[in-house]
């Protein structure tokens, strides 16, 4: 197994968004020609990988028509008009079922609705190719449900995708599409794009409006996920876009991010914390990411060790978790819990022995790490940390085999913390493991500085390219 090679950008299904739209600009490209060359790579892709739940061709070759008669006219609709986008397949899009990777799920619906999400990428005139496969109601670290099965690493086919959003990991890995749209309620963006080795952008919570409100609540988050941190910065400026369906979606920025994204930093402030006090990360994950780490302060930015300060939250994550799962599955179908994936079937009959009192007691424990972190804040402008704390494991497992873990939280402590925050956290990829599998670097700012942590992003990504 080798390191992925630097993609070709004569190859439209290896372009950036950003390539793609410059080439649309120049004329050397059309937004059909990109979309045919990305459906061609799901054709010969995707039945090593399993990333796509659905595909929608012909509907994709009409909007990818549609896009290129703008293009030729001079009015162009948006950022990123025309370019190919995926995904999960938990957000509502009008015509196409969101079956949550459950069976219990009606695939005739109706399907009347676009979410927040969906809206704002057809509102910008991009190409929807199709949506991407979760676990069921998107609710562990890996990607296998009973209704698509498992979802492969492009990198190594025999190792795991991550998750939830490996779907969407896995096909801009994998050439299928430049870009996606994941969900995050525990490191579900963060996880897949470390694995598979690309960028992953939780953004503050409320920044990218949901509709309907998830069941997991202030743990959920939208986010991008891409192969260059400038591709996620434009994502960001169209998903952050105000939806009245959002009560809790954060007001209109007064800058865009991808202006923001080219400001200077050197000099930023930054905490590296390969632990975070409690962690034990692989050895091989732990050297990359600290020679990431001695590259980034090399080239300007000021970064010290020190550790955040809170103990493991994984108790109150837990109660948070299952509580939101156990609301959202109690209004499925009679039957339902016989055919859900067995892991989750544990975490419902948790969720349902969770008392309001233990629910608030740990929605008490979020708020304090919250404040440790913003007490942090004050004195660092960045915590930067591993992704995940070991390289994908085999594929088909919830686990780590042979670790003795009992459940995904147990490998995933960098990330879900700061779901509990609500900070924006940035995976960009840090290096390769001696076996060629993919390690991500983490950048956490403090909340609303989704900016900051792009320009950081876009920053170090440059910096570690050019090692």
């Amino acid at each position: 197994m080798n390191q992925p090679e630097t993609p070709q950008t004569t190859d439209p299904a290896a372009m950036t968004a950003v390539e793609l739209v410059s080439a649309y600009a120049a004329g050397t490209l059309s937004p059909v020609e990109a979309t045919e060359a990305v459906l061609e790579a799901i054709t010969a892709r995707d039945g090593d990988v399993n990333a796509y739940c659905l595909v929608d061709p012909d509907r994709a070759l009409v909007q990818a028509k549609d896009s290129e008669a703008r293009w030729q006219s001079g009015h162009v609709r948006g950022l990123l008009d025309g370019v190919p986008i995926s995904i999960k397949d938990i957000f509502l899009t009008e015509d196409w079922p969101t079956r949550r990777g459950s069976l219990s799920v009606d695939p005739d619906g109706p399907w009347p609705v676009d979410s927040p999400v969906a809206a704002r990428v057809r509102e910008d005139g991009m190409v929807m190719v199709g949506k991407t496969t979760t676990p069921e109601i998107a609710w562990k670290a890996v990607t296998d449900s009973p209704l698509t099965g498992i979802t492969r690493n492009p990198v190594d086919p025999t190792r795991t995708a991550g998750g939830s959003s490996g779907g969407s990991a896995a096909a801009v890995a994998a050439g299928m599409g430049p870009v996606s749209v994941g969900t995050d309620g525990g490191g579900s963006i963060r996880i897949p794009a470390s694995f598979c080795g690309i960028v992953g952008f939780k953004p503050t919570h409320g920044r990218i409006p949901l509709y309907p409100a998830s069941p997991f609540g202030p743990l959920a988050h939208a986010g991008p996920m891409t192969r260059t941190v400038e591709d996620a910065a434009l994502l960001m400026d169209i998903l952050s876009l105000p939806d009245p369906r959002d009560p809790t979606s954060l007001a209109p920025t007064p800058t865009t991010f991808r202006g923001e994204m080219q400001r200077e930093v050197r000099g930023i402030t930054a905490a590296y914390s390969p632990t975070l006090g409690f962690v034990q990360p692989d050895p091989e994950v732990e050297a990359l990411v600290a020679a990431a780490v001695e590259a980034l302060d090399a080239a300007g930015l000021r970064i010290s060790a020190a550790d955040p300060g809170f103990t493991d939250p994984r108790e109150a994550f837990d109660v948070l978790w299952a509580a939101g799962a156990a609301a959202m599955l109690a209004a499925f179908p009679s039957g339902s819990r016989e055919k859900a994936d067995p892991g989750l079937r544990r975490v419902w009959e948790y969720g349902e022995t969770v008392s309001a009192t233990e629910y608030l007691d740990a929605r008490a424990v979020a708020a304090q790490v919250g404040i440790t972190m913003g007490t942090f804040h004050t004195a660092y402008d960045l915590l930067i940390t591993p992704t995940v704390p070991i390289p994908a494991f085999a594929a088909g497992y919830d686990v780590p085999p042979g670790s003795g873990m009992s459940g995904w939280p147990e490998w995933t402590p960098y990330t879900y913390p700061f779901n509990l925050t609500q900070q924006p956290a940035l995976s960009i990829p840090a290096g390769y493991t001696s076996e060629g599998l993919p390690v991500g670097l983490q950048i956490i700012g403090p909340r609303h500085s989704d900016d900051l942590v792009l320009a950081v992003g876009r920053f170090a990504e440059a910096v570690l390219a050019a090692r």
